[in-house]
């Protein structure tokens, strides 16, 4: 398989430390692949629920279900995603233990984020085939999909299409779907220029569009304090 094959791939960083995760994010990014990440097991699973990952990188010490416990489980949901192991520990029954839950390679921290990108390859080769054949890249939200390769809104099988403010806003929240996206976070997306009012009225514009009652949204929902979150069927 060629390399660029690899670098096609969509991976899933699991990890509580946010400025290792966004670090992770952005070098795996500018290496080609398609990144998603979350801080702990549950909004992994969160994400799980309509993406389907060829590979995911999991922090050991988490709060809640620590990755260990989260790979054992996964194996018992008879779920074969190739799993690569993050841990300050290096010890050999650490090591052990993770293998033994069921990754499929462990690197210690601190580590040089080159060898990560070639321990995600070899997993990668080695496991060709072990997750769906076909990555899941729609979003369902009603009558309306996301696509989120081609960054397009359908409705059946018209392609609408959007005013740049709305087509920035609907893309940044399908791309973290089922995770929280700070008004700063969408104001900076759409450019130094946009105030966290102009925010709020595109969202309320987005709300319009996706929802039967934008008054009661039941996909471009609040989260109040912080930001929106955009949550699919």
């Amino acid at each position: 398989m060629a390399k660029n094959d690899l670098n096609s791939r969509t991976v899933l960083v699991v990890d509580d430390d946010n400025r290792l995760r966004a670090l992770l994010q952005k070098f795996l990014t500018e290496n080609g692949f398609r990144v998603f990440s979350a801080a702990d097991a549950r909004e992994a699973d969160a994400l799980r629920k309509w993406f389907v990952f060829d590979l995911m990188v999991v922090d050991v010490m988490m709060p809640g279900e620590s990755g260990i416990d989260y790979v054992k489980r996964l194996r018992n949901e008879k779920d074969s995603v190739p799993v690569l192991m993050l841990t300050a520990m290096g010890e050999t029954e650490n090591r052990i233990d993770g293998l033994e839950a069921g990754a499929d390679d462990y690197l210690p921290k601190p580590f040089d984020p080159r060898e990560l990108l070639l321990r995600i390859h070899s997993v990668l080769r080695r496991t060709t085939g072990t997750s769906s054949e076909k990555q899941s890249t729609e979003l369902s939200i009603g009558p309306f999909r996301y696509d989120l390769e081609n960054r397009a809104l359908f409705r059946g099988s018209e392609r609408l299409r959007l005013p740049p403010a709305e087509d920035t806003l609907i893309g940044l929240l399908a791309k973290r779907a089922g995770q929280t996206v700070s008004r700063e976070e969408i104001a900076q997306e759409a450019g130094c220029e946009a105030s966290l009012r102009t925010v709020d009225v595109q969202i309320t514009r987005l709300r319009r569009r996706l929802e039967d009652d934008p008054a009661k949204p039941r996909y471009v929902q609040t989260v109040r304090g912080i930001g929106y979150s955009l949550i699919p069927d």
